[in-house]
C-alpha cells in the first residue's frame, strides 16, 4: 500500500469522492504541513497554523497508480484558483499535493506539466513533501457518510 495526501478544499469532499474510488482502501480528513502541533479545525480556520484541510489516502498501486488518482483529482479542483475552492475561502482550503517519497514528486511533476496547457491561468496547487499531518476530529471523518445532505463543493454522483 501507498499513500498520497491531497487537498482541494473543503476535505469532507475530497474524502467521499476518493473513497468511492476502486483501489482506494482507506481515507482520513486532516490538517497537513501545520505549524501548530495536533491543531484543532477552529485554530486552522484562523489562519494561524498554515494548514491545508488534506486527505490522507492509501492505495493499492497494483489496482490504482498515482498517475490516476491525480487525474481524478484535476476533475474536481480548480487548480489556478489561490487559497478557495467553491464557497471555501482561506488558506485552508488551498489546493495541494503532499507525498512522502521522492519517485512519487517526479511522477507529481510530470502530470502537472503534461496538463499545465489544459489552463488559461497557472496552476497554484502547492506540491510539497508531507512534514506532518494530524487526523482531524472524529466529527469530519467520514462527514458526507454520516450527513449525506452535508454542504460539499463537489459534484458527487
Amino acid at each position: 500500500m501507498k499513500d498520497i495526501y491531497f487537498a482541494g478544499g473543503c476535505f469532507w469532499g475530497i474524502e467521499e469522492y476518493f473513497s468511492r474510488i476502486e483501489g482506494v482502501t482507506d481515507t482520513e480528513v486532516g490538517y497537513a504541513n501545520s505549524k501548530v502541533e495536533n491543531p484543532s479545525y477552529e485554530l486552522v480556520c484562523s489562519g494561524m497554523t498554515d494548514s491545508a484541510e488534506t486527505v490522507k489516502i492509501i492505495y493499492d498501486e497494483n489496482i490504482i497508480s498515482l498517475e490516476n488518482l491525480l487525474e481524478k483529482l484535476f476533475l474536481v479542483i480548480d487548480p489556478t484558483l489561490l487559497n478557495r475552492q467553491g464557497n471555501d475561502i482561506g488558506s485552508q482550503y488551498r489546493t495541494g499535493i503532499y507525498y512522502n517519497e521522492d519517485e512519487d514528486l517526479e511522477i507529481i511533476n510530470s502530470y502537472i506539466d503534461s496538463i499545465k496547457n489544459n489552463y488559461k491561468k497557472d496552476i497554484l496547487t502547492e506540491v510539497l513533501r508531507i512534514k506532518n499531518f494530524y487526523p482531524a476530529e472524529e466529527y469530519h471523518q467520514d462527514y458526507l457518510k454520516k450527513n449525506p445532505n452535508g454542504y460539499c463543493h463537489i459534484k458527487l454522483d
